[in-house]
């Protein structure tokens, strides 16, 4: 209760401070809403995935999520910023790509997804056209996380927002996670919100639409995470079961469901926490081990994420580590209440309006 009061009396002391960060967002919204600078439009269909929070709401599980859906009928790219990466400018990834050089999410959709193209470029309106001549054979561009590319106007806007988090219940950076204010989301013409739990009632998703208020063009979806089982890394043979102890490390923007999942599914678990986006340095590898180690039981196994995956297949790793029992779990987003067909067809229905109006 206490430290619910502080964080209240935090985000009070904060909110002139936001409140100046809004008007600056809203001038420049208005200025790309009013086509005093107008947003620049491809002939390619285009959609967005992207949230109003600062990480954390499942962009890239539903980026693939999107491309499983929809690759059987149309030739996908991914274009992304390439958060993190040690490059800039505009870059295709190719056999030589690693999590340093495009991202480690990007690098993650490049490794999981071989028949798409992915390329990464801060800014997307220079970058696509690239991506186009790299892929020619392109039929539909997804953009990841750019709902706030106001340079770039997209066939069509898909907002995440976090079950536990959503952005109708969250204030605007400093006050809060939001990087853009809740209005904002009049802009989406999906909102998905994510990382529900998988016994989610129509009741209570009926309660969080009545909260969002959807716009009329708007329709509201909700998504679970399932999590795959264990895949080795290094291709340790290591026998697991439920009894095994876990040393779990994480690099994302929200580690804890991925925490719960293991303990409700495993035994004992430790577990070591990086920032978003963290490369793994030597001595934080070393201590990686010694952690390991340091656990009694014999029957034991490291494991991370799909996105920390991507980044240790990036850099020199001892052979040391390499020996040891590292697994990783890949994370797949479900559309709750059957409505994975409903969703395909809306999609596939916007994509084909954007290329009869090209």
């Amino acid at each position: 209760m206490q430290k619910k009061i502080v964080l209240k009396f935090i985000q009070l002391i904060l909110l002139p401070i936001a409140f100046l960060y809004e008007l600056v967002l809203r001038l420049r919204n208005h200025i790309y809403n009013t086509k005093i600078v107008a947003p620049t439009q491809f002939d390619i269909p285009t959609i967005c995935i992207g949230n109003l929070a600062f990480g954390g709401t499942g962009k890239t599980p539903h980026v693939e999520y999107l491309i499983d859906l929809l690759q059987k009928k149309y030739k996908i790219a991914v274009m992304s910023r390439g958060y993190g990466r040690k490059t800039q400018g505009y870059l295709f990834a190719g056999e030589e790509s690693s999590a340093l050089l495009i991202g480690d999410e990007p690098f993650q959709i490049f490794l999981g997804n071989p028949n798409v193209a992915v390329g990464v470029c801060e800014n997307r309106v220079l970058g696509i056209p690239n991506l186009l001549f790299d892929a020619p054979e392109t039929e539909l561009v997804l953009l990841d996380d750019a709902f706030q590319h106001r340079q770039l106007q997209c066939g069509l806007n898909i907002l995440l927002t976090d079950f536990e988090r959503p952005y109708y219940k969250d204030f605007l950076f400093p006050s809060g996670y939001l990087r853009e204010y809740r209005a904002a989301a009049k802009r989406a013409d999906i909102i998905i919100v994510t990382k529900c739990k998988p016994d989610l009632t129509l009741n209570e998703a009926h309660k969080i639409k009545a909260d969002i208020k959807p716009k009329d063009h708007q329709s509201v979806f909700f998504s679970s995470l399932n999590y795959s089982d264990p895949l080795p890394i290094f291709g340790s043979t290591h026998n697991y079961n439920k009894k095994t102890a876990l040393l779990a490390f994480a690099s994302i923007a929200n580690p804890t469901p991925f925490y719960d999942h293991l303990k409700g599914n495993f035994g004992s678990i430790k577990h070591k926490t990086y920032a978003d986006h963290h490369l793994l340095a030597e001595r934080e590898i070393q201590d990686l081990t010694e952690r390991f180690e340091l656990i009694e039981d014999q029957d034991k196994i490291i494991i991370t994420t799909a996105k920390d995956r991507s980044k240790l297949l990036s850099v020199p790793l001892p052979e040391s580590f390499k020996q040891l029992p590292i697994f990783s779990m890949d994370i797949k987003p479900q559309l709750l209440f059957g409505e994975e067909e409903k969703f395909r067809e809306m999609i596939c229905f916007q994509i084909e309006q954007m290329k009869a109006k090209n």
